[in-house]
Parts: C-alpha cells; sequence; structure tokens
C-alpha cells in the first residue's frame, strides 16, 4: 500500500481507539466504519447484522467462491493507562484488545478491493460486534440475512503479543480454546448469627465447590482448565447466618466435545454437593465460546499468502487458552483463524496500557489482500 493509504488507515484506527464501544452498543463505531466504505463503493452494504454489524460486500463479474475476512467492533470495559494522544476519551473504557488495529486492517483490504476489483465470487467485509462477550458471532449467524452471504471460506486474524512484529502465526485443526461462564447459585436458610442451627448456611458447600471444581479437570482426558473466578457468600451483616451463595467459574478446553463433557461433571459435582447440604441450586452459563478449529484447505490458503509475500512463519503445536468466537464460524465454515505479531515487548492483551501498534497495520492488509487474490482473482 501507499504511504498516504497508510496514513489514511493510522488516523482511522486512532479515532476508533479513542471512541471504544462495549459489546453490543457498537453503533457509533459501525457509524464511524459505514462513513469510511463510503467512497469504496462496495457492491452492497448489510446494515445492523447480528446487532450492530456491518457487511460490506464486493462481487466479481464470475462465478466463483464467497470469501469473508472479519473483525471485531467492541471494546472492553477497562480504563486505559497512556500517555498517548490518541488515549481513550471514555471513561472506563478502551481497544486494549486492538480490534481498533484488526478494523483498521480490514478497512484497508476494502480501499485494495475499491482499486483493484475482483473477477469472480465475492468477498464479504464483516464488522462483527459483541465478540469480546462471545455473543456477536452466532448472532450474525442466526440474523435472518446471513444465509446470503454464507462464506465458502472464513479468514480472521488476532494480533498476538509475544510474537515479533508482523510475524505470522499458524496452527492446524484447534487454535483456540472452548470456554464459557458457569455461574452456581445456593440456596439455604438465613437465621441469628447467635444461633446458625435454625438456618442452613451454604459456606461449607461452597469451600467443597470451589476446592471441587478447580481439581475436576485431573480426571479428565486432554486439556480442560477451571478458574474459580467470584465468590459471594451472604451479606455483611454479622447478625445473621448466611443463606445464600453464589460462585461464578469459567471452564476451557481445546475442544466442544471436551466442554460437554467437562461441562456435564461439573454440574453433577455441584448437584451432589448441594444436596448433601440440603441445599437449593440453579446453576445457568454465559459468555459460551465454541472452539475456534482450523480447516485444512482454509490453512492452506493462509500459509500459501505468507509464503508468497516472504513473511516469517511460525507453526505453534498447542491452541491458544484464551476463547475467540469466531469458532462458531468453524461450524457451518472451512474458516482460518491466524495470528500477526504484535512485537515481543508488547503489552499483553486486554492489560491497561496495550495499544495497537500501527506498524503492523499494512502487513494484516497485505495477507489478507494474498488470500482474496487467490480464491477471487
Amino acid at each position: 500500500m501507499k504511504k498516504e493509504d497508510i496514513n489514511t488507515l493510522i488516523k482511522l484506527r486512532k479515532d476508533i481507539h479513542q471512541h471504544p464501544d462495549l459489546s453490543n452498543d457498537e453503533a457509533a463505531t459501525a457509524h464511524r466504519i459505514k462513513d469510511f466504505f463510503e467512497p469504496l463503493k462496495p457492491d452492497k452494504v448489510i446494515d445492523k447484522i447480528g446487532g450492530n454489524g456491518l457487511a460490506f460486500i464486493y462481487e466479481g463479474k464470475g462465478k466463483g467462491p464467497t470469501t469473508m475476512i472479519r473483525c471485531e467492533l467492541d471494546g472492553l470495559p477497562i480504563s486505559e493507562e497512556s500517555t498517548a494522544k490518541h488515549k481513550s476519551i471514555v471513561e472506563g473504557k478502551s481497544h486494549t484488545c486492538g480490534h481498533d488495529g484488526h478494523m483498521a486492517i480490514v478497512a484497508g483490504v476494502g480501499m485494495t478491493l475499491a482499486e483493484n476489483p475482483i473477477s469472480k465470487g465475492r468477498v464479504i467485509l464483516l464488522y462483527q460486534p459483541a465478540e469480546e462477550t462471545g455473543e456477536g458471532a452466532e448472532k450474525v449467524i442466526k440474523d435472518k440475512r446471513f444465509p446470503k452471504i454464507k462464506p465458502d471460506f472464513a479468514f480472521a486474524l488476532h494480533n498476538l503479543p509475544g510474537y515479533p512484529k508482523n510475524e505470522i502465526v499458524l496452527k492446524k485443526g484447534a487454535f483456540a480454546a472452548a470456554s464459557k461462564g458457569m455461574v452456581i447459585h445456593l440456596k439455604g436458610k438465613t437465621s441469628h448469627a447467635a444461633h446458625p442451627e435454625n438456618g442452613n448456611s451454604p459456606a461449607i458447600a461452597m469451600a467443597k465447590i470451589i476446592a471441587g471444581l478447580q481439581a475436576l479437570p485431573e480426571s479428565m482426558n486432554g486439556f480442560s482448565l477451571i478458574t474459580v473466578i467470584n465468590a459471594v457468600l451472604g451479606e455483611i451483616a454479622f447478625g445473621t447466618t448466611p443463606g445464600e451463595a453464589t460462585i461464578r467459574a469459567t471452564l476451557r478446553t481445546y475442544d466442544d466435545k471436551t466442554m460437554e463433557q467437562l461441562t456435564r461433571f461439573a454440574g453433577e459435582l455441584v448437584a451432589v454437593i448441594a444436596k448433601s447440604h440440603h441445599l437449593g441450586i440453579d446453576i445457568s452459563y454465559t459468555e459460551s465460546f465454541a472452539s475456534t478449529v482450523n480447516d485444512d484447505l482454509a490453512w492452506e490458503h493462509v500459509n500459501q499468502a505468507a509464503k508468497k509475500l516472504n513473511l516469517k512463519t511460525k507453526h505453534i503445536r498447542n491452541p491458544f487458552r484464551w476463547s475467540e468466537d469466531f469458532g462458531q464460524f468453524s461450524i457451518d465454515s472451512p474458516t482460518m483463524f491466524f495470528g500477526l505479531g504484535s512485537g515481543k515487548s508488547q503489552p499483553q492483551l486486554h492489560n491497561s496500557n496495550f495499544d495497537f501498534p500501527d506498524t503492523i497495520i499494512a502487513t494484516g492488509v497485505a495477507i489478507f489482500g494474498q488470500i482474496i487474490h487467490q480464491i477471487n482473482r
């Protein structure tokens, strides 16, 4: 890309960075993106797909595959610690995961498509809402307009701190873990703290459940992890024996089948302990992410693109433990999710001082452009 084009994308990235929106509330960010794409003249635009999502469609004259390139619209509820001039101006919100940079990269792909139209098939540039909460991809897929743009291939990247800038990180099969939030509510009976025998405190059961959940993965085959992230017992009232408790935990596995087993075993463990203490229970789940699984042919397209561009590649053996809701697209379409190194000394994702490095934007645009060239030109 020309230097002035890169500067345009950096300006867009910094503008988005200053004005982050949280999951399911990305209307202002979507408006900025839509304004940017107006002069790029996509053949069609699908507005508010899956919520605040946007799909920009570029069509070739000949028949061919539909290729989807996806990025994320949402930021995080994290206060940014930065001295940069483009620091977030929205209190308690920030782009400390790099979605602003991902959006700029896909905007650059739009600039490339406007200058060099594809010859066959279609390219869908999807700006997906609510990735951070694991809701957005599923909402897009369930949107009644999605079947019209269902891709033959779907690609996405994520910047990866800890890897050299512009290095392409690849893996066949599972790339990122499945995860879900488990919420356990225990119901006992309050009493005066002077007479706990008149009530039924969930305190001991709560302690057993916390210990049991964290030990449960030891009995599983393959990778699994349960992290208790929050526990609340009763109220701050020194004259009252508690009658209720809530435990929140995150479950993680590398594949969806193991997640089903872990979920079942965790539920059974909680039920047994609660029953032995004569407690009522309610279990619910939130922020569920499917495992992000790479298709072999889609993987080959990215690997070949990296070679054509003479980019350094890193082939990893184990999936990442974090989750990505791009895995929802993996269920019904051949997908490929890969990493773009954002620097060995770059702060980690979700750190309060993370800021996407603009020096990797051109590489992101180039590799998506090359993938499209291989499939749609």
